[in-house]
């Protein structure tokens, strides 16, 4: 065939295929909706929490999503190659840190995530989800690329739910401790006070307790393994006479939460403005023990925290952010709790350790003034319990941080988002460690730092 013959037959099916969608309006190509079935809406809550029931390709129905995330972080203190993210302590004033400041930009807190909802089982309907980000802490690397963008494990979990009763495997968030920082950042407050953001390998039973109409009891139980690893190496902060201060041994721990939930109050927006949440309040704790080097016995593990979310300004119609404020807050203690619960896992010396044990508290407010502007203030601090038990120690005294933020959704992809916050560290028992460009070198008692934060989502 001819060139000019095949260009006539390719005019002619064109052609016709404009005619038929002209004739068939029903049938013509159209926009493919949002895949949300999340409320308030898709334009508010976008494909982060997509549409189960809209099946990509799997054996089973399978939706693909995540967000590319750009963040741009001034900091006062220079924190390195992950200056991007909420520094775990700030160093000392008077450190080269410390004396420096920064301008960094990164990628590394996109997220890739896949869910399915399989077939069901004795009853219960199944889902999985398994999630991924790059903020994995290669710090060590010399090569751009790799130091940027290294995959890390967020969750990974097959989840069974009989309406009211779910069994959950896999890894997931940390069952102690309830308060997510509603900062830019991920890091979320994590060292001040809010406990959030650790994950870790567990088995959880969560059952629902209807008392009436309006209100509910929530009951969490599971195991799960401790944050700190078996061969995780926790020098003791240089007291004397430790040498590695490995700890061996770990044993899953016991967690569990309790909450009373009511519809009386309506709902309110949480974190990042993803759900809508009823007037909850309760408490969580875990307890465990860990066998650590040089030790006859083992070191024990344990927390509570009381947490609350209120929502002081219900939304309308139970949909719309637009005019809702929420307060959430946590008190918390605990010793041996490596998920910012602690600033260490143990102190003393070598063949005499015991707990760390801290005390922490956070709050923070979420107002929305119109459907796709949200506006957020808290305050976090964690400090250790009793100064006397780090008597040989450089120590973490506290943590403490404010922040302030807005963030706006300019359509159901792209969010706009920007930051001030102010992170401080006091430290005890300066004299021990001076040591010239040390992370904590120095002689002041104290590290401060301010953060301005810009930030750019495109979610799919």
């Amino acid at each position: 065939m001819s060139k000019r013959k095949t260009a006539a037959v390719l005019a002619v099916a064109l052609f016709a295929a404009t005619h038929v969608w002209a004739a068939e309006g029903d049938k013509a190509p159209q926009q493919v909706p949002y895949n949300c079935d999340f409320e308030p809406s898709c334009e508010v809550a976008p494909g982060y929490y997509g549409n189960l029931t809209a099946p990509a390709t799997s054996k089973f129905n399978l939706s693909v999503g995540g967000f590319v995330k750009l963040d741009y972080a001034y900091n006062s203190t220079n924190y390195g190659p992950t200056g991007f993210l909420t520094p775990t302590n700030v160093p000392k004033d008077s450190s080269t840190a410390g004396q420096k400041d920064q301008s960094i930009f990164s990628i590394r807190q996109s997220r890739l995530w896949f869910k399915v909802a399989g077939p069901p089982l004795i009853g219960a309907k199944t889902n999985g989800l398994i999630e991924f980000d790059f903020t994995s802490p290669n710090t060590s690397s010399t090569n751009a690329e790799n130091l940027n963008a290294t995959p890390r494990l967020r969750h990974a979990f097959g989840n069974l739910n009989w309406g009211k009763t779910q069994v959950l495997f896999g890894q997931t968030s940390d069952i102690f401790g309830s308060f997510v920082g509603n900062t830019v950042d991920f890091q979320s407050g994590n060292t001040a006070g809010f406990l959030s953001g650790t994950r870790n390998p567990q088995i959880r039973l969560t059952h629902l307790v209807d008392l009436n109409k309006d209100n509910s009891l929530k009951f969490v139980l599971g195991l799960q393994q401790p944050y700190q690893s078996n061969y995780f190496n926790n020098a003791v902060n240089g007291a004397p006479g430790s040498t590695t201060g490995d700890s061996w041994g770990n044993t899953p721990n016991l967690a569990g939460q309790a909450f009373f939930i009511s519809k009386a109050l309506g709902t309110s927006p949480g974190y990042y403005g993803q759900s809508l949440n009823n007037f909850t309040i309760g408490v969580s704790g875990l307890v465990g023990k860990q066998k650590v080097w040089g030790n006859d016995d083992k070191v024990n593990s344990w927390g509570t925290a009381l947490y609350t979310f209120v929502p002081v300004i219900s939304s309308a119609d139970g949909k719309s952010r637009a005019q809702t404020l929420t307060f959430e807050g946590q008190g918390y203690i605990a010793a041996n709790v490596n998920n910012g619960a602690t600033a260490a896992q143990y102190v003393g010396t070598t063949g005499d350790l015991k707990s760390a044990k801290g005390v922490g508290y956070g709050a923070q407010l979420i107002y929305y003034p119109t459907q796709n502007l949200g506006l957020s203030t808290g305050y976090g601090r964690r400090q250790a319990l009793d100064n006397s038990d780090y008597k040989y120690n450089n120590y973490e005294k506290y943590n403490q941080t404010y922040f302030v933020n807005a963030a706006y959704d300019l359509n159901a992809a792209v969010r706009v988002a920007v930051e001030y916050q102010r992170f401080e560290t006091g430290y005890n028992n300066v004299t021990n460690v001076t040591t010239p460009g040390s992370p904590l070198g120095g002689t002041d008692d104290k590290g401060s730092t301010n953060i301005g934060r810009l930030a750019l989502y495109y979610v799919f």
